[in-house]
C-alpha cells in the first residue's frame, strides 16, 4: 500500500489523483490488525463481545479491557489501537455529560454517534494531526427498541442489527447474517456471539484470547452492564459444545 501511495501518504488533508485519502486507509488497517470485536442486537437488548488477544501470560487478567461504559445507558467496545481508543471514550463521556447537564436527560445514542463521528471526521482534515486508529462499536437500548452503532476512522457512522470489526471482521459477519436476530432473546445471543467469536478464532495463528462481554436491554433496565463471569463462562461453555457437536455432525455426514 505504501508504495501506491508514496507522495500522497504523508499527509492526512491530501487527497491522492484517484481521490483516496492513504493515512484514513492506514488507520483501518491498524483496526484490520486488532482481535476481532461484534455487536448484535437481540429482540430485547444488545450483546457487545470482543476477542481480547493476550499478547503474554504475564498480563494481568481482565486488564485492558476493549469494553467501555459511556453512560449508564450507552456501552462502547473499540477495535484498533487501545491508546487512540481512550481518547475516544473521553470524549463520549464529555458529550454524554455536558449533553446531561444541559438538557437534564441522557443523550440519544444517535446524537452521541453523530457528535463522536465529527471529533474523528476532524482529525482527518489537517496536516498537523492524524486519523484515529480504531473503530467503535456503541449500544444502547431506547424506547424499547435496541439501538448499534458503528463508528469508522473516517469519521463514517451508522447505524446496524449486527456488525463486526478485526481479523476476522469478513467472517464474522457471515457468522452474523445466518443470526434470526429479531426472533432471539438477549440471553440467547449471549451464547450465539460466544460462538461467533470461538469459530472465527485461529488457534493456529492466533494468541490466546479472553472472551469480553457486555449487554443492555429490558432486563437490565435499559443500563449498560458487563455480563457477569458465571453466565459468561456457562455461555462460552454451551459455545464450545454446539461447535464441537456440529463438527461431529459434519463428520459423520462425510
Amino acid at each position: 500500500m505504501s508504495s501506491i501511495g508514496t507522495g500522497y501518504d504523508l499527509q492526512s488533508s491530501q487527497f491522492s489523483p484517484d481521490g483516496r485519502v492513504f493515512q484514513v486507509e492506514y488507520a483501518q488497517k491498524a483496526v484490520e490488525n486488532s482481535g476481532t470485536v461484534i455487536g448484535i442486537t437481540a429482540k430485547d437488548g444488545v450483546i457487545l463481545a470482543v476477542e481480547k488477544l493476550i499478547d503474554s501470560e504475564l498480563f494481568e487478567a481482565e486488564a485492558n479491557r476493549r469494553i467501555f461504559h459511556i453512560d449508564s445507558h450507552i456501552g462502547m467496545t473499540v477495535a484498533g489501537l487501545l491508546a487512540d481508543a481512550r481518547q475516544i471514550v473521553e470524549i463520549a463521556r464529555k458529550e454524554a455529560s455536558s449533553f446531561r447537564s444541559t438538557y437534564d436527560r441522557p443523550i440519544p445514542c444517535r446524537v452521541l454517534a453523530d457528535r463522536v463521528s465529527m471529533h474523528m471526521h476532524m482529525y482527518t482534515l489537517y496536516s498537523f494531526v492524524r486519523p484515529f486508529g480504531c473503530s467503535i462499536i456503541l449500544s444502547s437500548y431506547e424506547e424499547d427498541r435496541p439501538l448499534l452503532f458503528t463508528i469508522e476512522p473516517s469519521g463514517t457512522y451508522h447505524g446496524y442489527y449486527g456488525c463486526a470489526f478485526g481479523k476476522a471482521m469478513q467472517a464474522a459477519k457471515t457468522e452474523i447474517e445466518k443470526l434470526k436476530i429479531k426472533h432471539l432473546t438477549m440471553t440467547q445471543m449471549v451464547t450465539e456471539a460466544a460462538k461467533i467469536l470461538l469459530t472465527v478464532h485461529d488457534e493456529v495463528k492466533d494468541k490466546k484470547f479472553e472472551l469480553e462481554m457486555s449487554w443492555i436491554g429490558a432486563d437490565t433496565n435499559c443500563e449498560h452492564q458487563l455480563i457477569p463471569d458465571a453466565i459468561k463462562l456457562e455461555a462460552e461453555n454451551r459455545a464450545k459444545a454446539s461447535i464441537q457437536q456440529e463438527s461431529e455432525d459434519d463428520d459423520n455426514g462425510m
